[in-house]
């Protein structure tokens, strides 16, 4: 039977305690509140506060990209292969906490330099954040697959980290948009900025430490790799890596997160322009949407588990995905239409209000179950090449949502571009017919993405029996972590 495997399994490893699955769910606060100082305030630090020239600041971060290019495969494959008396994760979780902490602080204190010298150091913070990030945040998302075998509770897992990532970036922003930017100065403040850098980084710090440390009693549980029977070289890595990544669920997979990430690179760049510009939002009513996340992350985080169950995890993204990428551009679509109250109508705000907190709640259930599908992946690989590779393909996952979010941001740019939208303006001043072509591009440009995703994760192959029969297998082979 599928479940006999299971049987054979640890008990307390198909089951990690409410405490484990709390603990490593909230270490992903700590990659919630790095991106959401990169996404929302760096630009406008560097650019408005500092002085650096904007196009400096956007160099900055591509170079630093193309560190990340190098250092994330690199990281989950040292993960993967490392030995040692505390496994082969923990010891970069526990390494990683203190240098992403220091190099986030100093992010927002740079000293006092020359263009070229606020440029080379932006350029070089950027690059180590990101390299110590990488060091915490691809061993601590490949333990999903080794905390549990089940495949139900894999999803409950990743729930988990997408609700704490989601609301970690969300504290910062309640803090930095109701707290620290209310003075005279306003986001020009200096002061909110270094406040910032402190608070966020006492924040990281306490997140990787209470993952690493709660997930510690973990460590006898976890797989052991063997000692390697064939001397590690560039060559051997390069060939193993393109095995591992050649699995063809994999490849559907990337296909649909490098959608996704684009999409939601998309919907991040123009949503304060869509809140402000389209629907007339004041910064008051902006300010309570960014608190209503909390609300979708707490749905999204009761859904997803209960809708893979139910559905398997490729049939319950496309059912999640449908929903919740229809309703996204619907009320843009219905404006487009004249089917939406007028702005400044007292039902206009609490309506695009409440179908956004569905919306997202459904976003976010959809990507916590669809990065579960990465997790059975590594059984599947395991039993064609006898390695579980679960850093590979975290890494693999990780640095296409690093990457692919700035080519939303790009399209976002070209819409703005192709439309002339005024820069700066007063959102009274906005001609009515710009405001209809930015709707007009973002609605069917967010639809053709996210459907397109959805097509390659109906690509992906491996469903519960599937995954069971390759721990029936792994099992009779002495394999099984």
């Amino acid at each position: 039977m599928a479940t006999s495997t299971a049987a054979r399994m640890d008990g307390a490893q198909e089951k990690p305690s409410l405490g484990t699955k709390l603990a490593y769910g909230f270490g992903s606060a700590a990659y919630g509140i790095k991106n959401n100082g990169f996404d929302y305030f760096l630009l406008l630090f560097y650019g408005t506060v500092v002085g650096l020239e904007p196009g400096l600041v956007g160099l900055a971060i591509l170079i630093a990209l193309v560190f990340d290019a190098l250092s994330d495969p690199l990281v989950g494959y040292w993960s993967d292969h490392f030995r040692s008396r505390w496994g082969r994760r923990h010891p970069f979780m526990y390494a990683a906490a203190l240098p992403v902490a220091l190099t986030y602080f100093m992010l927002w204190n740079p000293p006092e330099l020359s263009q070229t010298g606020l440029f080379l150091y932006l350029t070089g913070i950027s690059i180590l954040i990101r390299t110590f990030i990488t060091f915490y945040e691809t061993p601590s998302s490949a333990l999903i697959p080794e905390l549990s075998h089940d495949y139900d509770e894999r999803t409950t897992l990743q729930s988990y980290r997408m609700f704490f990532g989601w609301s970690g970036g969300n504290i910062m922003s309640i803090i930095m948009f109701g707290v620290l930017l209310t003075g005279p100065l306003g986001m020009r403040d200096p002061d909110a900025y270094v406040t910032y850098g402190i608070i966020g980084s006492i924040a990281i710090f306490i997140a990787i430490m209470v993952s690493a440390l709660g997930t510690h009693s973990r460590i006898p549980h976890l797989h052991v790799p063997p000692i390697p029977t064939e001397r590690f070289s560039a060559r051997r890595i390069f060939r193993e890596m393109v095995e591992t990544l050649s699995e063809r669920s994999f490849l559907a997979l990337f296909a649909a997160t490098v959608l996704f990430a684009v999409a939601t690179g998309l919907s991040a760049s123009l949503s304060f322009l869509l809140l402000n510009y389209f629907w007339g939002f004041s910064e008051f009513q902006i300010f309570i949407w960014t608190c209503t996340v909390f609300f979708s992350a707490l749905l999204g985080f009761l859904i997803a588990p209960r809708v893979g169950k139910r559905f398997g995890k490729k049939k319950g993204t496309i059912i999640l995905g449908l929903l919740a990428f229809t309703i996204q551009p619907a009320p843009v679509l219905l404006r487009l239409l004249g089917l939406m109250p007028d702005n400044g109508d007292p039902l206009l705000f609490p309506l695009v209000l409440s179908i956004n907190v569905i919306d997202l709640a459904l976003i976010i259930a959809v990507t916590a179950v669809a990065f579960s599908m990465i997790a059975d992946l590594v059984e599947s690989n395991q039993v064609k090449t006898g390695r579980r590779s679960e850093g590979v393909y975290y890494a693999a996952m990780t640095f296409t949502r690093k990457t692919t979010q700035g080519l939303g941001v790009l399209f976002a740019g070209f819409i703005l571009s192709v439309i002339s939208f005024p820069q700066g303006a007063d959102p009274a001043s906005v001609d009515p017919d710009t405001l209809w072509k930015l709707g007009a591009w973002y609605a069917p440009s967010m639809f053709f993405l996210w459907l397109s995703a959805l097509f390659f994760v109906s690509r992906y192959k491996i469903d519960k029996a599937g995954h069971e029969e390759n721990l029936r297998t792994l099992n009779s082979q002495g394999q099984a972590a």
